[in-house]
């Protein structure tokens, strides 16, 4: 996948969806105007695999195949207008509402560690997790059938698969908890299911939460180890993030820079880092220095949709 520069609008939620999680012209049009204004790569907001995996009313789905013809559109409207994009699938687990998934699911029978409002979860069963991995396989290739050029997995900000991997919500004693490979036994088998899925030349990202941020919780030095095992599983890039449920981060610009600078030790793929970066300087400069190779710039560009074009002509 060629992109004509190293800037990702990474995946932010719109609430631009139908309560049925459909494409409307107003997400197509959010979108556009991105692709229109130089973006290297876009990432569309997380996206449910399935009805109890929702996380909010007017979050996108990617559930069933009748939002594949939506999610067409959407696609070719990107293209249209120049740009490169995928979709993060995603599961919200422990950190479902009540008046959305009524009784939230989750690895371990816990309440989610950051997000109070939600009520214990319930344990997910061997047979429910193979479903989940089958869910989010077919989730993937809806992706690809739609005429993406990506897709990304997302385990991170302390959604289901980050709550596998994290030892603060998950004390299975199965197959899929205790050690830390156990641990990410169930992400390892939805990045294989999804590369069966999409086949082996269809970019599969992943977005791991590689700090959680926590006491007790997953460590940079865990993601080290098991970075590996996700490339071999299948990943093409990793997307890197950290804060199981939230983070505050005080400080410069770049603030998830020394989880990619510290994966590029054990890994050979592409990384993204993200982290209130503002300025095109600071992001030119850490692909310069080498601690990335894309740079997700956020909420800057949600708050203008030129930045890129900006930054560009800055820069040039």
């Amino acid at each position: 996948m060629n992109l004509k520069n190293r800037i990702v609008l990474p995946p932010m939620a719109t609430e631009k969806a139908t309560e049925k999680g459909e494409v409307t012209p107003e997400l197509i049009e959010h979108y556009y105007r991105y692709a229109r204004a130089g973006v290297g790569l876009i990432i569309i907001e997380h996206s449910y695999i399935s009805p109890e995996g929702k996380h909010s009313p007017r979050q996108l789905s990617v559930a069933n195949d009748g939002v594949v013809e939506g999610l067409s559109k959407l696609a070719e409207a990107i293209h249209d207008a120049g740009g490169i994009a995928g979709v993060q699938i995603n599961h919200t687990g422990m950190a479902g509402k009540p008046e959305i998934v009524g009784r939230p699911v989750g690895p371990s029978p816990f309440r989610h560690p950051r997000r109070e409002e939600c009520m214990q979860a319930r344990e997910l069963s061997r047979e429910e997790i193979k479903a989940l991995v089958k869910a989010f396989a077919q989730a993937a290739g809806r992706v690809k059938r739609a005429g993406f050029d990506m897709v990304e997995i997302h385990s991170a900000h302390g959604y289901l698969i980050n709550q596998f991997n994290s030892p603060l919500t998950n004390h299975r004693t199965d197959e899929y908890g205790g050690s830390l490979e156990k641990r990410f036994t169930f992400a390892c088998e939805v990045v294989e299911a999804v590369r069966r899925e999409v086949g082996p030349d269809f970019p599969v990202f992943f977005r791991l939460g590689a700090d959680d941020l926590m006491e007790g919780g997953l460590t940079l030095e865990d993601s080290k180890k098991v970075a590996p095992l996700l490339v071999e599983a299948g990943v093409d890039l990793l997307d890197l993030s950290g804060g199981i449920g939230g983070y505050r981060v005080e400080g410069k610009q770049g603030y998830f820079t020394y989880l990619t600078e510290r994966l590029k030790e054990v890994v050979d793929v592409p990384l993204i880092t993200t982290g209130g970066i503002i300025d095109p300087e600071v992001a030119n400069q850490i692909i310069l220095d080498g601690k990335a190779d894309l740079v997700g710039v956020g909420r800057a560009m949600l708050k203008d949709y030129e930045w890129a074009t900006k930054a560009i002509s800055k820069l040039s």
